[in-house]
């Protein structure tokens, strides 16, 4: 096991593809075309690069800009086997792609962990942090190894200390704490709502009007944001927003031209 946790953000120059190989995606508005798993997109090059990565929206591959392996694709290629990657080895090809989705979800497990050991009260911090502890150790398992993890085990084990560390944060907050877990919010109007310390874990919100909704300290684990309007949404202190969430939706820079980040306070 490494000293240290993996990195959590993707660095595509130290990863072989395997977004665009490994996985399948099918032809919708997200993606031009349809690709079964372990076949590469069209569009790879033979250094890795997308040929078409400046255009990728115009072009109806919106999916991919959204998509984010929370690291996970480097950290396979550069430790989990070594730097090889499945071209110059095509004996790596089917390790490497039953590999990838397990680790992937690893990732996004450890990266929702790691924000709850940090935001975490005194009184969780210790299983939180023990939690966190046990999926990193997991990203650390070899090729043999990691398709074996039992992903919905891990989440089953991993959802009540988010779910605790979630209810304690948002309690002590300001703020209407309205429950819509799950609900189907699709293009609801909410401009201007109070959604503050909300619980919007696995909402669907796609194409939700939220103008300058006020969403500080909202749960918005799993909430789907596709083709939402944020612009001017307050996402200050959100919890477990993923840059993958932001993307998929419409959101304007703040003053200073930056886009806030997830968990910005």
């Amino acid at each position: 096991m490494p000293a240290d946790p993996p990195p959590l953000t993707p660095d595509c120059a130290s990863c072989a593809g395997l977004c665009c190989v490994a996985l399948p995606f099918a032809k919708s508005a997200d993606f031009a075309a349809s690709k079964p798993a372990g076949t590469p997109c069209t569009h790879l090059a033979a250094d890795f690069r997308c040929t078409i990565h400046e255009r990728l929206r115009p072009s109806g591959w919106s999916g991919c800009t959204v998509f984010d392996c929370h690291g996970a694709g480097q950290h396979l290629t550069q430790h989990t086997f070594g730097g090889r990657d499945w071209r110059a080895h095509p004996e790596l090809r089917a390790p490497m792609f039953r590999a990838f989705p397990v680790l992937l979800h690893l990732h996004e497990l450890l990266r929702y962990l790691t924000e709850a050991a940090e935001r975490a009260p005194r009184s969780l911090y210790e299983e939180t942090e023990a939690a966190r502890a046990r999926v990193a150790a997991l990203t650390a398992y070899g090729p043999d190894e990691l398709p074996a993890v039992d992903i919905a085990a891990e989440r089953a084990r991993a959802n009540p200390v988010l779910t605790r560390v979630s209810e304690a944060i948002r309690a002590a907050l300001p703020g209407p704490r309205t429950d819509h877990r799950g609900a189907d919010l699709f293009a609801a109007h909410l401009r201007g709502a109070d959604l503050r310390a909300a619980n919007l874990r696995g909402a669907h919100l796609i194409g939700a009007d939220l103008r300058g909704a006020d969403l500080r300290g909202a749960d918005v684990t799993g909430a789907d944001f596709r083709g939402a309007d944020l612009r001017g949404a307050d996402v200050r202190g959100v919890l477990f927003l993923l840059p993958s969430q932001l993307r998929a939706a419409r959101f304007s820079a703040s003053e200073d031209g930056s886009r806030p980040e997830p968990g910005e306070a």
